[in-house]
């Protein structure tokens, strides 16, 4: 079994190939010194402005910030914020090959206004419309011509109309003709149409919303009977559940670990997921034993949780703490 270093060191040689709904994450950062007159409402004064990568587009700076080669799938609006965001790719030496610009469609745009360390109030902008029809043959030509060449590929779901149960099916049925991992960040519109995927990581709220469980006090043997019948119904390889505070859990092949939480100052768990999801599938696709799948990913997400706002992972700290594993 390879040794944690040498699974870090070897993501360098991995091309990941990201599909999912890609969005800006702004910030707009100021001061607050008075309430409005016009409303209860603070009145932020705006110090500086700042735009990244969001959604899917954080996975894609966390595949990089690990040293691998992301592609990125996914479909923009033809409005500016759709030209921001191929910049903003462009700026971050990402290629934009793999975006399908739709005429008509709204970009995603989350933009956060925050004072001091307290966000403050966050406004979206979307649509959570479906990709027309040409837009996705155009898509799924695009990851037919890339799918041979990766490693794992990743879906990201953020329910904003990039990812259609048949599309998913398409690429999962290409995946497995060319032997390559899938795996999974879900949201709820899709929960079920991952079916044969390899790794399907929910986090623990996902996971009851989409089987449509009731909220319950945390029992370890409930959710892994949990785990193991929904795995099992899927014809997953494994499903690996983030839990927040109490750390993750995986069941994957025939093996089954709890990790708990690493002691963090949590500043933000904004983008956590993200990183989470990133690391997973990195180890995955080196051959990486459940446990390090785990623990990496874990250890991953709680790093990224110690600054403020949605950043992308550091390498070299991840590769620091990962010797105390």
């Amino acid at each position: 079994m390879q040794s944690v270093s040498e699974l870090i060191n070897g993501f360098s040689r991995l091309k990941v190939l990201i599909i999912g709904d890609l969005m800006i994450d702004s910030y707009t950062w100021g001061r607050v010194s008075r309430i409005s007159p016009e409303a209860p409402v603070p009145v932020v004064n705006v110090i500086r402005r700042e735009s990244r990568l969001g959604g899917a587009g954080n996975v894609v700076l966390n595949i990089a910030s690990l040293g691998a080669t992301a592609v990125i799938c996914s479909v923009i609006g033809d409005d500016a914020p759709g030209r921001e965001l191929q910049k903003i790719i462009l700026d971050s030496n990402l290629s934009t090959e793999g975006l399908i610009v739709e005429p008509g469609r709204m970009t995603t745009v989350k933009e956060r206004i925050i004072a001091g360390s307290q966000q403050v109030v966050r406004v979206d902008s979307e649509t959570e419309s479906s990709i027309s029809s040409s837009s996705q043959k155009a898509l799924l030509a695009h990851i037919k011509d890339s799918i041979s060449d990766v490693d794992v590929i990743i879906f990201e779901d953020y329910d904003k109309g990039v990812l259609s149960a048949e599309l998913i099916q398409s690429v999962i049925s290409m995946a497995k003709e060319n032997n390559i991992p899938t795996v999974v960040d879900p949201k709820r519109k899709n929960f079920f149409a991952y079916k044969g995927a390899t790794l399907f990581k929910p986090n623990l709220h996902e996971l009851r919303d989409g089987l449509g469980l009731m909220p319950m006090d945390f029992d370890v043997d409930h959710l892994a009977e949990t785990v193991r019948k929904f795995k099992v119904s899927q014809e997953f390889t494994g499903v690996f559940v983030t839990l927040s505070e109490r750390g993750v859990y995986i069941d994957f092949e025939n093996d089954q670990q709890l990790i708990p939480a690493h002691i963090r100052q949590i500043s933000d768990v904004s983008g956590a997921g993200d990183t989470v999801i990133s690391i997973a599938a990195c180890v995955l696709a080196l051959g990486g034993s459940t446990e390090q799948i785990a623990s990496l990913a874990n250890l991953g997400g709680g790093l990224v949780c110690e600054s403020l706002g949605v950043v992308p992972i550091n390498l070299a700290l991840l590769s620091k703490e990962a010797d105390q594993l």
